[in-house]
């Protein structure tokens, strides 16, 4: 029950009770204490006795002055407690995107005025903290670039050129494996602050969804059979999107290399791209482990990978999924993940998707040998 209700029944209530009371005692004024014979000489006259006069007049006074109350304290309630719903519901349009938005004051310096003014003190400090954790985290990546790229090279020109025994060899492999790991958490965060910030372009060209899961399949089967993973591609049904060819690509790679990664020994990837009325729906499915339900709703948080004690064996640092959200946002898209513990796990994305293409070309697609094997960038 809501407060405006709750208190238009109390308010009734009172009235109800105050009436009574009143018509009680003047009953008892009237009728018992001082009884009056003109009064009942009348009464007798019309036929009528004290209680049945009193019966008429709760009846036509006291049935509407109830319905007065009960409707007037509605309004009243309503009225008084309007600001706080409006109040309320602008809060819950407010989050870590909108922090900047300040709510509107009535300026009557009433309470309510007084927690609006509050509040938009508390978003402002909170949009300013959290600015300079963007500006550190973006000045703090790019920075960081430059040093890991130079230890990179030398690191690469020793363990090219200069004569090494093995253990040396394989402990320089291991420090340029540690190093690339390390530049991989710096590009996503770097990524994901400069997309905070409104600092990342998108490309929005027409171009051949289906050719791109198309290349992202092969890519994925090649990656599948290192680890005895089978990858098929079930269906491809030639779809145009528009947006940016190269952070699409990256979609699919992080995907694709999730669903390998996370997955049951000799398992199964299937990957299925289809039309919906108006959008190009993509689903990448595998065989398991699973994501727990409890889970499930934070698997695009930043460097979450569930549970440690069996991801810790998995190369990656949890801003995989974190990345790909935020390109299916970018491109107007939505990524959703089902899973069930210990069976299939799908991550669908819906695109807005182009008019259809001419079948002219969609009866050329290209074929494995043309698709180039990409390096795999940081996945969940």
């Amino acid at each position: 029950m809501t407060i405006r209700t709750r208190l238009t029944f109390w308010y009734a209530a009172m009235l109800l009770i105050a009436m009574t009371l009143i018509l009680a005692a003047v009953y008892y004024e009237i009728f018992v204490e001082h009884p009056s014979l003109d009064l009942q000489g009348r009464m007798a006259a019309i036929g009528e006795s004290p209680a049945e006069e009193l019966g008429e007049a709760l009846l036509f006074a006291g049935v509407p002055a109830v319905l007065i109350a009960i409707f007037g304290g509605w309004f009243l309630m309503r009225r008084a407690l309007a600001p706080i719903t409006r109040f309320s519901e602008a809060v819950g349009r407010i989050h870590a995107e909108n922090l900047q938005t300040q709510l509107p004051r009535t300026g009557n310096r009433d309470e309510l005025d007084q927690l609006t003014e509050v509040f938009n003190a508390m978003t402002t400090r909170l949009d300013d903290s959290f600015q300079r954790v963007r500006e550190f985290t973006l000045h703090a990546s790019h920075e960081l670039k430059t040093p890991l790229a130079i230890m990179r090279g030398e690191l690469e020109t020793a363990l090219r050129d200069e004569p090494l025994s093995a253990p040396e060899r394989q402990r320089i492999s291991s420090l340029l494996e540690e190093l690339q790991r390390l530049t991989q958490i710096v590009d996503g965060l770097n990524f994901l602050t400069r997309a905070d910030a409104g600092l990342l372009q998108f490309e929005k060209a027409p171009l051949r969804f289906d050719e791109l899961v198309q290349e992202a399949s092969a890519d994925a089967k090649v990656l599948g059979e290192q680890q005895r993973i089978t990858v098929r591609l079930r269906n491809l049904t030639p779809t145009t999107v528009a947006g940016d060819r190269r952070r699409l690509r990256q979609l699919l790679l992080i995907l694709s290399d999730n669903a390998i990664k996370y997955n049951q020994p000799e398992g199964m990837v299937e990957i299925r791209l289809r039309r919906d009325k108006d959008d190009a729906v993509l689903s990448i499915a595998n065989s398991g482990p699973g994501v727990p339900p409890q889970m499930i709703d934070r698997v695009f948080d930043r460097f979450f990978r569930g549970d440690a004690s069996h991801n810790k064996q998995i190369d990656g640092c949890g801003l995989g999924l974190s990345i790909a959200r935020r390109i299916v946002e970018a491109h107007a898209g939505d990524i959703r993940i089902e899973s069930q513990v210990d069976g299939q796990t799908t991550v669908t994305v819906r695109l807005p998707a182009e008019r259809e293409i001419s079948n002219s070309r969609a009866s050329s697609p290209i074929t494995q040998a043309e698709a180039p094997v990409l390096t795999v960038p940081d996945s969940r």
